[in-house]
């Protein structure tokens, strides 16, 4: 039986690299999901792409834009609501 971790069919790879590129999510979490190294999808990514620090930057953005509208819908909601910020 080998080991080490498991290989992924071009479908999982496809996914993971949507996940990371359109959804924002962050890679540790989805090689815990797949059962991977994060060094495994990191490398798929620089592979995939011309610029694979634009990817990661890309999510990474994404993520703390979500982040500041939920904060500004916070802000705006209690100002609305007469509450002193």
């Amino acid at each position: 039986m080998p080991s080490g971790f498991p290989s992924l069919t071009p479908d999982q790879k496809q996914a993971i690299l949507k996940r990371v590129k359109e959804n924002g999510e962050r890679v540790p979490e989805l090689a815990k999901e797949y059962g991977v190294a994060p060094k495994s999808i990191y490398t798929m990514l620089r592979n995939g792409a011309n610029q694979p620090n634009t990817i990661l930057e890309l999510a990474k953005l994404k993520r703390e834009n979500a982040a500041l509208l939920t904060i500004i819908g916070k802000l705006v909601a209690d100002t609305r609501m007469g509450k002193k910020i």
